[in-house]
């Protein structure tokens, strides 16, 4: 059977171009790489690579497990990284409000950074004609409210911005 660090190592071989660089990368001694890989050969039942190359010339076989290895090594970072998402809880949400619209100036850049730095939040702006922002806060709808019109309320938190003095930043008690 094939095994994920099979794909690992002829990657490696494939990036480096010799046996003693992919040792090296993989933190493998020659002789457990060279082991390795006539354990893989010896289950395939063919030879990955002519030897004595440089670079590694591989073989029809170990073409295709190369392309494999182009095929699920990605995907497996991905769900790796992922699952490690899910596990820190970078993914989620941030639905907010402004009432204080002479602070897009500074907004929108401070946003496209928050952005660039948690790329799987979700961001969403609401607004409308007649909304009410302070209580779609309390009841849970925004997480965020960007306000100069302060309604003391027992639930919600106020914080000055300090390079705005327009923007007090409300926030739900879960956030």
């Amino acid at each position: 059977m094939i095994e994920l660090k099979h794909l690992k190592t002829l990657a490696s071989l494939r990036d480096t171009g010799s046996l003693t660089a992919t040792a090296t990368t993989l933190h493998l001694t020659q002789s457990a790489l060279s082991h390795q890989l006539k354990d893989l050969e010896a289950r395939i039942g063919s030879q990955l690579f002519i030897r004595k190359t440089r670079p590694v010339k591989f073989t029809s076989e170990g073409e295709i497990l190369l392309n494999l290895a182009n095929d699920v090594l990605p995907r497996i970072a991905q769900a790796e990284g992922d699952l490690a998402g899910l596990k820190e809880d970078v993914n989620g949400r941030l639905h907010m409000a402004i009432d204080c619209h002479s602070c897009f100036q500074w907004l929108m850049p401070a946003l496209k950074e928050y952005q660039l730095a948690w790329p799987h939040v979700e961001l969403d702006f609401s607004s409308g004609f007649g909304f009410e922002p302070i209580p779609a806060l309390v009841g849970g709808e925004l997480d965020l409210v960007i306000t100069s019109d302060i309604q003391p309320r027992s639930e919600i938190h106020y914080e000055p911005y300090s390079t705005s003095k327009c923007a007090l930043l409300p926030q739900s008690p879960t956030l």
